[in-house]
């Protein structure tokens, strides 16, 4: 994708917890954010959409259905 390894994607998902009535998201290399139940929510959400549609992308551009 890049020639920098830096801005390369992760392969490894990432692990969600709560704390303190917060949601922390615990990545790859030491990422960790934390958010609101309703940030958490949303982003959830959007993830899920996004990564459907990268993964429809990647079968678009391979052919197969």
């Amino acid at each position: 994708m890049h020639d920098n390894p830096a801005v390369e994607p992760f392969a490894d998902a990432g692990v969600a917890t709560v704390e303190d009535g917060y949601v922390v998201l615990d990545g790859p290399d030491g990422i960790a954010i934390t958010l609101t139940a309703e940030a958490a929510v949303a982003t959830g959400r959007s993830l899920l959409e996004a990564g459907e549609s990268a993964l429809k992308q990647g079968r678009d551009q391979s052919g197969e259905g």
